[in-house]
């Protein structure tokens, strides 16, 4: 097969490479050899008058020079060179080439019509050296043939091209598509973990900040209870920075496979949850009607888990000193129940904790993810109610 010959589109500069030159050369020098073959078998049939064998010659070697622009002018060169194919036997490689290369770079179309070309001008060859040896069907038989090699060569190249170029573009699409659905996985992966250290963060400092709070409203408490609440407030924020640290090295850093995650809390957490909130003098109250905590699947276990820990904190922030209900209810089968009901307020907050008001947010985007449904809002007795309900599959 040839070496493959890149034709940028017509009017634009190319800059020949190396390689380039060296295929020009190959096929500048490979014309010359066949005009000269061709020539010298025409005057050996015959004795063509001067004037016609330096008209050939001079035809020949014109056409073997175009050679040197058909990158650039592909079309063009060839039907010049189809029409010196009229008289000019030594212009017969260089027609050769130049439709090869046509048949490379451009449709089936123009190659038909630079072929047709050629054979329109196949007449006035044959009456200008009537006295070949061979019969003129013969004659037109071979032209036939070896023209019908060029262009199917040239074809087949083309197609080549053509698919390799498919097969390149196609894996470089497959490789940047795999690329973005990593990156969406990543992305994906670190808003569920931002997601899981806000619930955290914020159940950590709103019990610091109630901690806080006490300490600063009751400063005649007794030694050993305010001793006891900056233990807590300290280790508390211990906690929180810890959270923190994490969740900022996570979205900070690749994730490796294989690299351990953080425990997950399940529904099997649940009493230490609310024995902390009590520690830390919330009224809650519970009531689980599941038998066996652990036998909820984890993550349905660890949503309900999450929707108790941010109702928590939400009563927290908007009703301190309110008292909790907490009701956890379901099977296998007909789904997992979480309500948490919190009184009105006594009073006035003594030092409201502030919130970026996207807890709720956060809770309904987690149960819809999940399959289930999460309803909250304010009930007729004027107490504030989250109910969730969680798919338990059996």
């Amino acid at each position: 097969m040839l070496p493959e010959v890149l034709v940028p589109a017509e009017g634009s500069r190319h800059r020949r490479s190396r390689r380039d030159w060296f295929v020009d050369s190959v096929f500048f020098l490979l014309a010359l050899l066949i005009g000269a073959a061709v020539l010298g078998n025409v005057n050996q049939q015959e004795d063509p008058p001067e004037w016609l064998n330096l008209l050939d010659l001079g035809a020949g070697l014109i056409g073997c020079c175009l050679l040197w622009f058909r990158r650039r002018w592909p079309v063009q060169i060839a039907v010049v060179l189809a029409l010196m194919g009229a008289f000019s036997a030594f212009a017969s490689g260089a027609g050769a080439i130049a439709l090869f290369t046509v048949a490379v770079h451009r449709r089936f179309s123009v190659v038909a019509a630079v072929t047709a070309i050629g054979f329109a001008v196949l007449p006035i060859y044959i009456l200008i050296h009537p006295e070949d040896n061979d019969p003129v069907w013969l004659s037109v038989v071979f032209i036939v043939i070896i023209t019908a090699a060029i262009v199917a060569w040239g074809m087949y190249v083309r197609a080549r091209r053509q698919l390799v170029l498919s097969l390149r573009e196609r894996a470089e699409r497959a490789e940047a598509e795999q690329q973005m659905r990593v990156e969406q996985a990543q992305a994906n992966e670190r808003a569920r973990i931002a997601r899981e250290m806000h619930d955290v963060l914020a159940h950590r400092i709103s019990l610091l900040s109630m901690h806080a709070g006490a300490l600063e409203f009751r400063p005649d408490a007794p030694p050993e209870e305010i001793a006891r609440a900056a233990g807590v407030v300290r280790a508390s924020a211990h906690q929180a920075l810890d959270d923190l640290r994490e969740v900022i090295g996570v979205l900070r850093e690749e994730s490796l496979d294989g690299d351990p995650e953080r425990p997950q809390p399940t529904l099997a957490n649940l009493p230490g949850l609310l024995d902390e909130s009590r520690q830390a003098g919330m009224h809650v109250s519970s009531e689980c009607r599941v038998e066996d905590l652990a036998a909820v699947p984890d993550g349905v276990g660890r949503n309900a888990y999450r929707i108790v820990q941010e109702a928590l904190t939400n009563a927290r922030k908007h009703a301190q000193g309110a008292a909790v209900d907490v009701t956890v209810d379901g099977a296998a089968g007909t789904g997992l129940t979480v309500e948490v009901r919190n009184r009105l307020p006594v009073g006035s907050a003594r030092a409201p904790i502030p919130g970026a008001g996207t807890g709720l947010i956060g809770l309904s985007e987690r149960t819809s993810l999940a399959g289930g449904r999460l309803e909250h809002g304010r009930t007729p007795g004027g107490d504030f109610e989250l109910r969730a309900w969680l798919p338990w599959p059996a």
